[in-house]
């Protein structure tokens, strides 16, 4: 009999275990699943990377580089010459021959040979359109990194504002909670009547519009959200994580610490004034491969040709090698050459007052970055003393409340200074962080400083 329990309860014991086993693999089947389905978070370095792979925008400059480097294969081939083959073949209706018996007309007659060509100005134009070319090249480069620095920063535009959005977020909840304590404790004060339904009501009221500032802050959310993975070109879920503030004050760039200083560096490093440089040698080059228009044209030939008639004739000349100069001279063409040259030279014109004016564009947009970084750290620490002050009398306000010794009115004004105190303080420390990026692209180091870290 004791052996018959026994058998039944090791049998219990070990569906006891197989239960067991399995309830841990459930869970940890569960807890993979839920690790999988978490959201990846991405910093600041990693949306620059995804940006940098990704976007339409770039590809697009870097499709212009090529374009250069193709235009450039152009230029190369109209400083080569030319070998081409040719070939004829003819079938007449009838031979016909002279009286001394000599053919005149043969049944077929077959030509055939190759031809090398070269034509150039003697001013030398197809060297410097060669010159042109080389330098677009650097041009788009420079354009090409500008576009890219650029984008850098619309990034980091749309990343700080995922941050500033989740910050309102955080706070519209906190603000949510504060009210709800409020509102419980006026319904508690009600019920043994320490104050009127007035300061319930108001309570709700300001509940209610809090609750309404959680959902636009979250719609606010959602919407930067998918503005940030847009610009970095990203499908899947993802979350932002935070990127440690490593500039708490101005940061020094080669050097830099005065206006001035970031003005010179800003002069010497922006892309799109390289650029713009370029265009004037280029504009300058332009020029020049107008003027050349006014001289003659040397065009240079070598032809070997070979004949086959048939029946053939007694003075047909079957191979032949020769070769050619012509010289051409356009004396007048409608005054088209001057035209053309006006117009180089118009450009030039417009390209070097483009300059100018981007030269002090530049030294505004430095000046503006600067002083933004100057104000928005000034008023970081008058805000967090702010958010501090306000904290302490919301709470000692609230406390006097529960005693009786304030009234409602007084708890929802310390809450909206509290709650504006908050977002102003988040704004101005998200606004910092980006104004010390803003100094970087005015600068023209933005890029340097992201490639540094990639």
């Amino acid at each position: 009999m004791s052996s018959k329990y026994s058998n039944q309860g090791m049998i219990y014991m070990k569906r006891a275990g197989f239960v067991s086993v399995g309830c841990v693999l459930a869970f940890l089947l569960v807890l993979l699943k839920s690790n999988s389905l978490a959201a990846q978070e991405y910093s600041l370095e990693d949306f620059y990377r995804f940006a940098l792979e990704r976007a339409e925008r770039i590809k697009l400059s870097e499709e212009d580089l090529y374009i250069a480097e193709k235009a450039k294969d152009k230029a190369l081939a109209g400083l080569l010459p030319t070998l081409s083959a040719f070939g004829n073949y003819t079938r007449y209706t009838e031979n016909k021959i002279s009286s001394t018996g000599s053919v005149i007309q043969p049944n077929t007659s077959t030509a055939w040979g190759v031809r090398l060509d070269q034509s150039f100005s003697l001013s030398g134009r197809e060297l410097t359109a060669f010159k042109i070319s080389n330098k677009n090249i650097e041009r788009s480069e420079y354009d090409l990194y500008a576009v890219r620095e650029s984008y850098l920063y619309s990034v980091a535009s749309a990343y700080y504002d995922v941050l500033r959005s989740k910050k309102a977020v955080e706070i519209a909840k906190a603000n949510i909670e504060r009210l709800t304590k409020h509102r419980d404790a006026a319904a508690i004060r009600l019920k043994v009547g320490e104050v009127t339904k007035t300061a319930l009501l108001r309570a709700e009221a300001e509940l209610s519009g809090a609750q309404s500032e959680e959902i636009k802050a979250k719609n606010s959310l959602a919407l930067a959200r998918a503005v940030l993975a847009r610009v970095v070109g990203i499908n899947e879920s993802y979350d932002v994580k935070e990127t440690e503030d490593s500039s708490q004050h101005i940061v020094n760039i080669q050097g830099a610490e005065t206006i001035e200083s970031f003005k010179q560096v800003a002069l010497s490093e922006r892309a799109e004034l390289k650029s713009l440089g370029l265009q004037k040698k280029i504009e300058e080059e332009q020029v020049k491969y107008t003027r050349g228009s006014y001289w003659p044209t040397l065009s240079i030939e070598g032809v070997y040709s070979r004949n086959e008639d048939d029946p053939a004739s007694t003075f047909l000349n079957r191979e032949s090698i020769y070769g050619g100069l012509t010289l051409n001279f356009s004396f007048y063409e409608g005054g088209l050459r001057k035209a053309e040259v006006r117009e180089a030279e118009a450009k030039l014109r417009q390209t070097e007052l483009i300059y100018e004016d981007l030269k002090k564009t530049i030294n505004i947009d430095v000046e503006s970055a600067y002083l933004d970084i100057v104000t928005q750290k000034g008023v970081l620490k008058s805000l967090e003393d702010q958010v501090m002050f306000a904290r302490d009398n919301y709470n000692a306000i609230s406390r006097q409340f529960e005693f009786g010794l304030a009234n409602s009115v007084d708890v929802m004004d310390a809450n909206t200074l509290l709650v504006t105190a908050e977002r102003q303080l988040a704004d101005a420390r998200y606004n910092y962080q980006l104004s010390v990026l803003r100094l970087k692209r005015a600068t023209g180091t933005l890029l340097k400083a992201v490639y540094s870290k990639q």
